[in-house]
C-alpha cells in the first residue's frame, strides 16, 4: 500500500513539475538515446537524459492499451480472438503470444499475453474489442494520455508497431504513464510475474507465457520491454531500494542486453548516493 500511495504522489510531482532534482555523486554510463528516472519515494529527478525529446517507444504503448483496458473492461469479460487479430501480429513482424484464432480468453489472460510476452495478437484483439474498433480504441488512448499529462504523446495503434505518423512520446511522459499503471494493482501483479500460465480448456488451448523483462522478479517489480527498429530497444521499469520506489524508462538503447545494464546502472548508482 505504501508503494502504491508513494507512486501516487510522485504521480502528482511529476505532472505539475515540482519534483526536484537529486544530488548524485558520479552520473552513471548510459548507452541509451533517452533516460528519465525518478525516485517516487523523495519526489526527486535522479536522472535525466533528453527526456523531453519525442520518439517511437514501441511495445511500450502496451502499457497505455492495458491502462485504458481496465477503466472499461472488467477482468472476467470474455474476448473471442479472430483471424484479423492474429495477422496483424504477423503481418507486422511481431512479437505474439501463440494466440489463434476461435479462441475465447478472459480479458485477465489476455492482459498476461500482452504484457509478459508482449504479444501484438492479445493487444490487438483487446483493442478491437473495446474501441471497440482499433480506431476508437487509439482515440481512448490519446485522451487517456492527455488526462496524465503526457503532453508530448501521441498513439497511432495499440501495439507500438512501426505506421505511417506513428507513436511518439518521451521519457518522461513514459513515466507518468508507469506511475499511472502502477497505481492499477492489477497491472502492477501481472507486470511483476515471471511467468503465466493457462490451461486447456475447451474455450482454449494451453499457453505459458513468460516476461521478458529480465529485471523481474528479483531485481524489479515490473514493467515493460519494447523494441523496434526505429524505437531501439525500450525498457520501462521500476524497483525498491532501500525503501524508495524508483520509476524509469531507458528509450533507443543499443541492444536488447544494453538496456538491462543501463537500468541496473542507474539503480546502482542511486544506491550508491
Amino acid at each position: 500500500m505504501r508503494m502504491v500511495i508513494t507512486v501516487m504522489l510522485a504521480a502528482v510531482l511529476t505532472a505539475t513539475g515540482l519534483l526536484a532534482p537529486a544530488q548524485a555523486r558520479t552520473a552513471p554510463k548510459v548507452t541509451a538515446a533517452e533516460v528519465y528516472l525518478i525516485d517516487a519515494t523523495e519526489g526527486t529527478v535522479r536522472f535525466a537524459k533528453r527526456e523531453t525529446r519525442r520518439v517511437p517507444v514501441a511495445s511500450l504503448a502496451k502499457v497505455m492499451t492495458a491502462y485504458v483496458v481496465r477503466k472499461v473492461a472488467p477482468l472476467t469479460d470474455v474476448v473471442t480472438v479472430s483471424a484479423s487479430d492474429v495477422r496483424h501480429a504477423v503481418s507486422g513482424g511481431a512479437t505474439r503470444a501463440g494466440l489463434r484464432a476461435g479462441e475465447r480468453l478472459t480479458v485477465r489472460d489476455l492482459l498476461y499475453a500482452m504484457l509478459l510476452p508482449s504479444g501484438a495478437d492479445a493487444s490487438q484483439a483487446l483493442a478491437r474489442r473495446y474501441g471497440p474498433g482499433v480506431g476508437r480504441f487509439v482515440s481512448r488512448m490519446n485522451a487517456a494520455a492527455r488526462s496524465l499529462g503526457m503532453k508530448d504523446t501521441w498513439y497511432t495503434n495499440a501495439d507500438g508497431l512501426p505506421q505511417t505518423g506513428g507513436d511518439r512520446s518521451t521519457a518522461r511522459d513514459q513515466v507518468l504513464l508507469a506511475q499511472a499503471a502502477l497505481r492499477d494493482p492489477v497491472i502492477a501483479a501481472i507486470v511483476g510475474t515471471e511467468r503465466h500460465a493457462v490451461a486447456k480448456t475447451r474455450a482454449h488451448r494451453a499457453h505459458v507465457w513468460r516476461n521478458t523483462n529480465e529485471l523481474v522478479p528479483d531485481e524489479a517489480f515490473g514493467v515493460k520491454t519494447g523494441y523496434t527498429r526505429a524505437a531501439g530497444h525500450c525498457l520501462m521499469f521500476a524497483a525498491e531500494r532501500d525503501g524508495h520506489v524508483l520509476i524509469g524508462v531507458v528509450l533507443g538503447d543499443t541492444g536488447p542486453a544494453a538496456r538491462f545494464r543501463t537500468a541496473r546502472r542507474l539503480l546502482d548508482a542511486v544506491a550508491a548516493t
